[in-house]
């Protein structure tokens, strides 16, 4: 998971990219824990299992692959922070001269220098921060009575989260986990209520989410909130191995789940919108589990049925396959869903748009998505990630190619489409990234957003250039969303290398 930052679709390739090794290990296979990757290690094969109910990971199948992680996220930089003794430091510094462009004439106009302090401490295993946040200061325009600093990214109490982008208290193989900082693309385990989720693309909110995990005997919590400091989002997924509870502990946990999760939308935080309650059920199996040396795949089904409580006749229900698969340089995730959709429910409800759908819908209405009526019908759901490497990086996330994408086609003429793609060439000095969102295609009030953002480090990677621009849809207080343009150019510089 990952911040956003001001604009609404900027690539989020912001934070320092953080290798956790010097000269790691290996990231755990399909199934691996410990034991069985030192087997691996001594030329032994143990037992396959699957890759979402190892001990380290241990979320039902189906589960989608964004959770939180440390670090942050997938799209970073690859820099390795210096140790000291079992700890690592990173420092970083980043200037750039910001200018936002309203395509109309209203606004919060003008040119920024943003400075931008990052300070990451790993701790190992069980520890880990990353702190910062952009600073604003105004060099022209604003009209009368505009600050010097932006007062927009510091008039609420939930700005404030933006100072801890990622805080991490356990690790994935502990009873209970937590993690606090921005959320992108994050799913709600199976993600049929909670799919793609970004809690800053408003460009003018920005606060600090926060999942809590645990496990117990054969349940699995997932709780999740997208504003620490205000009542927004907030959900839970309770997930139940039934293979556990008929037959005793397996020596494959998690094959055969029940799961149920319930998400309400508080309405309060920057501004305050219409209140929303979804809740669904789940069932999931493991089917097909393949695993040699330090290759794995999975394959599951999974089916499920959900509604909108206390909204007679709001239903919908949804089948899907997956597969899953690992090797020393693939990392890759297959979705496909079909959706039934009544009374106007929806799957994904809390999606890629919704910090904006909350206040203006796609489409003709202009209402905000609470007040929207959605057309019952049918669609087809895909999402595919894949992280690939030419070499091996150990537990380092960063790839010479990340691409992530979902899209969902409806029987009555809509289709949406949401992804990030980002590349590193040139011996990983050169970084370029793109964001692209598009809700409603098809229809009268189609949404599109799209961003940029290149990155070259120099002298030997102490240094590096930064320019970035794109699309952003601000909130208003009379309804409509206002659209403007951004662009900056800078420099920064880090201990990372």
């Amino acid at each position: 998971m990952s911040r956003g930052w001001a604009a609404v679709i900027t690539l989020s390739l912001l934070l320092p990219g953080v290798g956790w090794t010097e000269g790691g290990a290996k990231p755990p296979l399909v199934g691996e824990d410990e034991a069985s990757v030192a087997e691996a290690r001594e030329g032994e094969h143990p037992h396959p299992s699957s890759k979402s109910i190892s001990p380290e990971q241990n979320a039902p199948p189906g589960t989608a692959p964004a959770a939180p992680r440390w670090p942050p996220s997938p799209d970073e930089l690859p820099v390795h922070l210096p140790l000291t003794s079992s700890w690592g430091f990173l420092l970083r510094m980043e200037a750039t001269a910001l200018a936002s462009l309203p395509r109309r004439g209203e606004g919060d106009a003008g040119g920024f220098l943003q400075l931008e302090p990052t300070l990451v401490i790993d701790g190992g295993e069980k520890f880990g921060l990353n702190a910062g946040a952009p600073v604003r200061l105004r060099l022209w325009g604003g009209g009368d009575g505009a600050g010097f600093v932006r007062k927009k990214d510091w008039d609420s109490l939930s700005d404030w989260g933006q100072l801890v982008r990622a805080l991490k208290l356990g690790a994935d193989s502990s009873p209970v986990a937590l993690w606090v900082g921005a959320i992108e693309s994050f799913h709600l385990v199976s993600g049929h209520l909670v799919r793609r989720y970004s809690n800053r693309t408003n460009p003018d909110y920005h606060p600090a989410g926060a999942l809590l995990t645990g496990t117990l005997g054969p349940l699995y919590l997932e709780a999740f909130s997208s504003d620490v400091l205000g009542a927004r989002l907030m959900g839970a997924d309770v997930a139940l191995d039934m293979q556990h509870v008929l037959f005793g502990q397996p020596k494959q946990r998690g094959r055969y789940t029940l799961s149920f999760s319930a998400v309400r939308d508080w309405g309060r935080g920057e501004a305050n919108t219409e209140e929303v309650t979804l809740a669904h059920m789940d069932a999931s199996a493991v089917v097909l589990v393949r695993r040699q040396g330090r290759y794995g795949f999975e394959a599951h089904v999974f089916a499920g049925w959900g509604g909108r409580p206390g909204v007679g006749g709001a239903w919908g229900a949804v089948a899907g396959v997956g597969a899953d698969a690992v090797s020393p340089t693939l990392d890759l995730m297959l979705r496909l869903e079909a959706r039934r959709q009544h009374g106007g429910f929806r799957q994904g409800y809390f999606g890629a748009d919704y910090e904006l759908a909350r206040f203006q819908a796609v489409g003709a209405s202009g209402l905000p998505l609470a007040q929207t009526p959605f057309p019952e019908g049918y669609s087809i759901y895909g999402e595919a990630v894949v992280g690939w490497d030419a070499i091996w990086l150990g537990e380092v996330l960063q790839r010479h190619l990340h691409l992530t994408v979902g899209a969902e086609a409806f029987n009555w003429g809509r289709f949406d489409l949401d992804g990030r793609l980002a590349v590193q060439l040139l011996n990983r000095n050169l970084e370029v990234g793109l964001k692209g969102l598009a809700v409603g295609m098809g229809q009268r009030g189609a949404r599109y957003l799209v961003s940029g953002e290149v990155r070259w480090r120099f002298l030997g990677g102490r240094m590096y250039a930064v320019g970035q621009g794109g699309t952003q849809l601000f909130p208003t207080a009379e309804g409509p969303l206002r659209p403007g343009v951004f662009a900056s150019v800078g420099m920064g510089v880090d201990n990372g290398r």
